[in-house]
């Protein structure tokens, strides 16, 4: 089976939720990679915080979106995740913060994408 086959059919099969929490894995799985790398690799750790940030990014957008469907006060709250994601990514690469906050996030969403029940709306990703 082709990847691009594979893709379609998983597509197909996930729900919005579940595909959110597989893409929370797989940039967090890539955050979690680029703590343990050499120092020296700064491509490994650039490349995982730019698809973080631009992950986060991407939901702050459709957050703020006024035809999302979530409820007003988990849409704030999210672009205000998505906000301290930028800033707290600029530091991780100017060396002045670690990355483990922004893992232990992303771990915090994925709980709570687990956690949903399974006809509950999900965040526009």
């Amino acid at each position: 089976m082709s990847l691009q086959a594979y893709h379609q059919a998983a597509t197909r099969a996930e729900s919005p939720r579940q595909t959110e929490y597989r893409l929370f894995g797989q940039v967090t799985l890539a955050l979690m990679e680029a703590a343990k790398a050499d120092p020296s690799d700064v491509a490994t750790r650039i490349d995982a915080l730019d698809w973080n940030r631009r992950v986060w990014t991407v939901l702050g957008e459709d957050c703020a979106n006024p035809a999302n469907g979530l409820p007003a006060p988990l849409r704030a709250s999210i672009i205000s995740l998505s906000i301290w994601v930028g800033r707290h990514t600029s530091a991780v690469i100017r060396r002045r913060e670690d990355i483990e906050p922004l893992i232990e996030v992303n771990r915090l969403i994925m709980q709570g994408l687990a956690s949903a029940p399974a006809n509950a709306s999900s965040a526009a990703a």
